[in-house]
């Protein structure tokens, strides 16, 4: 054991956050936490970093433990060229090792700085630093990172890795993921697991991706009502143990509340009850009222409604010879370039393509939204259109929950239904209460959650979904995914997560280096096509090689 948490104490409201929790990590292995959105396991991982103290905790660690985090969001204000960035990891040693970096480069460009330098490189000597600078080499080599490039100017998927390098340089005995997959492309989070099962620290990871997750864990801890239970085995062991704990909470509690209910009728019998009373019997009643009063019920399920529209023409998006280049002052990208394509009523497409490689771009053509270099776009008749947007530009983080979605109404029509408000956020499992917080204040999870809400207030025909299942608890990633299994609108989705797509999806638009290649199936097939591509790629290059 590296690490152990016990008496684990954290409360913000009314019902604590961490009861009476525990947990403890062994060397080498890698632990998954999961728990609904809101439930607290970035808090907890703030805790285990040491970043923030809980009201009470008895805490045993190895002597000298180094641990090192992965935010879920980029730290406000982290700048500077990617090596900086990374050396920051190291300290008050990074800080020097990132001036004497950022001095080198300024003299190679012909500045006069030769005594700064030469101060920098002196205190680098001081504290031994030299033996540390390979550490960040390395490092940056491993995520295909270059040190010159602006930390500000790159991707969010770039960003991520810069900080997984931070983490990574520093050596951690215990590395503390918060869903490191998200704005990564499905290449990254492949070369990610690798690295991961080859590390030999311990991991503790919060995550969304089932596939990630199930590649991974080879414990999993669940944190449920402020207790943390621990599963051993992987995902699957999980889920069935879960399930079986929940069906044996539920029997027991309906047998406690069938106890409860025969003795609260036994106390308020008559003056023949009360002469017979038993004083023992009463002090029990009192206990199991206070245990009744400290029960925190399982919150519900999310209830996700998608709305059909009346029906599209058959014809919803036609393609022709259409070319794009992407253009800001002197520089440029191919987007596409002679796509062809039809999507008819009722397909759904799964758009995927490294970071950058322009598939929200590609979207936005094919809505008609950018008008392209060349070719033509043709939208079909009685178009009802519901765009999820990544960056959830649709949120104002001004005003509360409630406000997003009821835009000044107190219901709103659900499938010719009249709802509340109130009462339907919480089928996205927001509480009263939580309905009236300001959005500024949600988590990642629940930000999406409310996205989502917002998003099926309104009929559609079109679903655009770009990353829709960034920061969604597994529960509710599930049952999205079974309501998009089952709509029968046409459905365009960007994402990562392999899981997803393999379900929901069921034709691949793959979008890599300006080309775009199309197949006849969901994610599964699509590999399976684009290995055989790349072995008749490969066949035909040798064959070229022999006959020359």
């Amino acid at each position: 054991m590296i690490l152990q948490l016990r008496n684990l104490r954290l409360a913000y409201g009314t019902h604590p956050l961490l009861d009476d929790a525990e947990i403890s990590i062994d060397r080498g292995e890698r632990v998954a936490l999961v728990g609904r959105n809101g439930t607290g396991k970035s808090t907890l991982m703030r805790i285990v970093s040491r970043e923030i103290e809980p009201d009470e905790v008895t805490r045993e660690q190895k002597p000298d433990l180094r641990i090192a985090r992965l935010e879920q969001e980029v730290p406000a204000g982290t700048s500077g060229a990617v090596f900086d960035v990374v050396a920051g990891g190291l300290g008050d040693v990074g800080a020097a090792l990132a001036r004497f970096h950022d001095l080198t480069a300024r003299l190679s460009a012909g500045e006069d700085v030769m005594d700064a330098f030469s101060k920098a490189q002196a205190r680098v000597e001081a504290m031994d630093g030299w033996t540390l600078a390979p550490q960040v080499e390395s490092t940056l080599s491993r995520l295909n990172l270059d040190a010159d490039w602006q930390f500000e100017a790159l991707s969010g998927g770039q960003k991520r890795r810069v900080l997984l390098a931070r983490a990574l340089v520093q050596e951690p005995d215990l590395l503390l993921l918060d869903e490191p997959t998200n704005h990564l492309d499905i290449a990254a989070i492949a070369q990610l697991e690798e690295m991961l099962l080859a590390w030999n620290g311990a991991l503790l990871f919060i995550t969304h991706d089932r596939a990630f997750l199930k590649n991974l864990a080879t414990r999993i801890i669940d944190l449920d009502r402020g207790k943390l239970t621990s599963w051993p085995g992987n995902y699957d062991k999980f889920l069935e143990g879960k399930e079986k704990m929940l069906a044996d909470e539920e029997k027991a509690n309906a047998l406690f509340d069938k106890r409860l209910a025969q003795e609260e009728v036994w106390i308020r019998q008559g003056i023949k009850a009360r002469r017979t009373r038993n004083e023992g019997r009463v002090r029990a009643l009192k206990a199991m009222r206070a245990e009744r009063a400290e029960r925190r019920e399982r919150g519900g399920n999310a209830n996700i409604i998608t709305q059909d529209a009346a029906r599209s023409g058959k014809h919803v998006i036609v393609a022709e010879n259409l070319a794009y280049t992407w253009r800001d002052g002197n520089n440029e990208k191919p987007i596409v370039n002679n796509l062809s394509t039809v999507i008819q009523r009722g397909d759904k497409v799964g758009i995927i393509g490294p970071n950058g490689c322009g598939k929200t771009t590609l979207i936005n053509l094919l809505l008609g939204r950018i008008e392209p270099d060349a070719g033509t776009i043709k939208l079909g008749t009685n178009l009802d259109i519901a765009h999820f947007d990544q960056h959830r530009a649709a949120l104002d983080d001004s005003i509360s929950v409630l406000d997003n979605v009821a835009q000044g109404r107190s219901s709103i029509t659900i499938n010719g239904q009249d709802r509340h408000v109130m009462s339907y956020l919480q089928d996205f499992l927001f509480s009263p209460k939580r309905a009236r917080s300001p959005t500024h204040v949600l988590s990642g999870g629940e930000r999406n959650r409310l996205l989502l809400a917002k998003l099926f207030t309104r009929p559609a025909n079109l679903l655009i979904m770009d990353e829709p299942t960034n920061d969604l608890d597994v529960e509710t990633l599930e049952l999205l995914e079974e309501r998009l299994m089952s709509y029968e609108g046409t459905l365009l989705l960007v994402s990562h997560d392999r899981a997803f797509l393999e379900s929901v999806t069921e034709r691949t638009i793959e979008l890599k280096m300006g080309t775009l290649n199309k197949y006849k199936g969901n994610y599964g097939f699509y590999l399976q096509e684009s290995a055989a591509r790349i072995e008749r790629q490969r066949k035909a290059y040798v064959n070229q090689k022999k006959e020359i």
